[in-house]
């Protein structure tokens, strides 16, 4: 199936850089709170995307290289998530490339023949794995800010061969999409990235078909950040944003946004709680001084969450 260039914004694409050669010295995926605490405590929707950028363009390029599984003798976090039968489907860099949070292909459902978008779509795992369960008569298109990222999607899909799935540069606040064009959005911790939260579900909405339906793993807060020594906005200064947490949502504020984009069928739910070990790399200055018993209520706070939605047809 050809890509329907009809329903396709022009978007342009550069080389990504060489790995550094010292990759495994490196902090752990995710742990970048010491560079990110001045970032988030200025919160301004560019400097977010800017870190985010940065953060994912480099795992692209460690994803190929020394930084890849064999070099530090451990799986990558998001490869983690899937069954090693769906893994050896696709190529190696896409596994080791994935950051996610959970397995939206085991809350999606898909069916030969759909259309499905994967946003922030990174080396193109999800995409890979969708476009065999739509087969040839269907088509999956994912859409990536990251030039290192989508390079690599590409070369993936080159490598299996895929020819029913295009990679598309944009943002989640303004895809590169036309109305109506996805039967299925899916979608692996990434929409907690966007700093721009009900713009990137009115944008959701606005490219599903009547009768289409979101279904999306990502990171969530389980209640609220209340109750805790520290304040909501000392915790979400010290924590993350490429790392996934400090733009975390709670249920109610997901829920609240998915009804103003328009949404209906609305299912939020938890597959794993967070604990103290889960967290990656060095704990922020704001958060190292808390006793450990109350760390571990904040990241328990947290968790990754299934979450299925629909447009009404």
């Amino acid at each position: 199936m050809q890509t329907p260039t009809n329903l396709v914004k022009e978007e342009g694409q550069q080389s990504s850089n060489c790995c550094a050669p010292s990759c495994c010295g490196q902090e752990s995926t995710g742990s970048t709170a010491r560079e990110s605490v001045t970032l988030s405590a200025v919160a301004t929707p560019d400097a977010i995307k800017a870190q985010v950028k940065e953060h994912y363009a480099k795992v692209a390029v460690e994803s190929t290289s020394c930084c890849a599984s064999s070099c530090c003798g451990q799986e990558p976090i998001g490869s983690q998530l899937y069954d090693g039968d769906s893994l050896a489907l696709v190529p190696v860099e896409a596994a080791n490339s994935s950051r996610g949070c959970g397995n939206p292909q085991e809350i999606a459902a898909l069916k030969q023949g759909e259309v499905v978008l994967d946003l922030g779509s990174g080396g193109g795992l999800d995409v890979l794995l969708a476009a065999r369960q739509v087969g040839p008569t269907g088509f999956v298109y994912g859409v990536d800010m990251t030039d290192e990222m989508l390079e690599l999607a590409r070369r993936n899909a080159a490598k299996m061969g895929a020819t029913n799935v295009d990679f598309l540069k944009g943002h989640l606040e303004d895809l590169p999409l036309a109305d109506n064009t996805a039967d299925v959005i899916i979608s692996n911790c990434v929409v907690n990235l966007s700093p721009e939260k009900e713009n990137t579900l009115s944008e959701a909405f606005r490219v599903l078909k009547p009768g289409g339906r979101l279904a999306i793993s990502d990171i969530v807060v389980d209640g609220d950040l209340s109750g805790l020594p520290v304040s909501e906005a000392q915790i979400r200064s010290g924590l993350s944003w490429a790392g996934c947490i400090a733009g975390a949502l709670t249920v109610d504020e997901f829920t609240r946004l998915l009804i103003e984009a328009g949404f209906e069928g609305i299912e939020i739910t938890f597959d794993h709680h967070y604990q103290a070990a889960d967290f990656l790399g060095q704990v922020p200055d704001e958060l190292a001084s808390l006793p450990m018993a109350v760390l571990t209520d904040l990241v328990q706070r947290f968790g990754s969450a299934s979450i299925k939605a629909r447009k009404p047809s």
